[in-house]
């Protein structure tokens, strides 16, 4: 059964709750999400009952920031919310080697942040969005895994979910690719993708408003079409490819971007910056893996529900895929 309510530092939580942001995120959040005090209100009440009162949830964060995630993701569908917790829950125990231990002072982990292959941009989007900005080329395929690319992108979606502003405004990404290889691409299987996606889209709460990818190689042509096909419609709509930067600035502010693509501030720097924020959040980061579901039935669930998408089975990584 769901225990008592705890903060983000682990710590009891306050239980009740004001709206820390300005008049016009409160309006936007009414107008995208259906969100106003008394809404609010009952819909955290109900999420804590329903943790308390779960036959597998052993510990489970209660505080607002948390469960906001659950509850803007899903505007405010209680029994939606619900279910994405739970598969978020479960998902952190089926893989936790992409979603545990997420330590900016592993050594490994580190050395990718060093790198520069992922950043959060220091400025919002025109939007008011957090930018998550990726660079393939700065990812050395032969010397880290998979599993440490998926553990960076954790640490970096983790320290911005409590965020308030970025849960009501949505989050924008830009990828940059002018450096992927056939080495990147062989370091997943097309299994793992097919998980991923399905983690990311149906278990990690996030509103993910654009995905701008710039500079896809002619080669890769049909790893994308793969991968855009696993997304839901909503998704696959919101997917933007440039040919080069130059049309990427027609939609993404240039002076948001890192100087090295037409901004003010030197990529390294926006590097340095982020990982001192990281340092911040690390004790909440490694805090979550405090949180247990009991997972015996659900990870039946989850696979059935992979055996829907009519791709299970998929053998082998990308390495045998036939390319352009």
């Amino acid at each position: 059964m769901g225990q008592d309510c705890q903060d983000e530092q682990g710590g009891e939580c306050q239980l009740e709750y004001e709206f820390p942001l300005g008049p016009e995120l409160q309006q936007l959040a009414h107008s995208e999400l259906r969100e106003d005090a008394e809404t609010r209100t009952h819909a955290l009440t109900q999420l804590r009952t329903w943790i308390d009162m779960h036959p597998d949830i052993e510990h489970c964060r209660k505080d607002a920031p948390f469960l906001l995630r659950f509850l803007r993701t899903k505007k405010f569908c209680v029994p939606a919310a619900q279910e994405m917790l739970e598969n978020y829950l479960v998902v952190r125990q089926l893989y936790p080697h992409w979603f545990q231990k997420l330590d900016i002072r592993d050594p490994a982990i580190q050395d990718i942040f060093d790198s520069g292959y992922l950043v959060v941009l220091p400025e919002r989007d025109n939007a008011g969005r957090r930018v998550i900005f990726s660079c393939a080329a700065k990812f050395d395929p032969y010397k880290h895994s998979s599993v440490l690319m998926a553990r960076v992108h954790s640490i970096v979606v983790e320290s911005l979910m409590d965020d308030e502003q970025n849960q009501i405004s949505g989050y924008s990404h830009v990828n940059d690719e002018s450096g992927l290889t056939m080495g990147h691409l062989s370091l997943w299987s097309l299994t793992d993708i097919r998980n991923m996606l399905r983690s990311i889209q149906n278990c990690t709460p996030m509103r993910h408003k654009s995905t701008h990818f710039v500079n896809v190689p002619s080669y890769a042509n049909k790893v994308f079409d793969f991968f855009t096909a696993l997304l839901q419609e909503k998704l696959k709509n919101r997917v933007v490819l440039h040919k080069d930067v130059e049309s990427l600035k027609k939609c993404v502010d240039p002076k948001i971007l890192p100087l090295e693509y037409g901004g003010v501030v030197p990529l390294a720097d926006m590097i340095g910056d982020f990982k001192k924020y990281l340092e911040t959040k690390r004790d909440v980061l490694l805090a979550l893996d405090d949180m247990k579901i009991n997972i015996l039935n659900k990870k039946t669930k989850f696979e059935t529900e992979l055996e829907d998408q009519h791709i299970v089975g998929l053998p082998g990584s990308f390495r045998k895929l036939q390319v352009d």
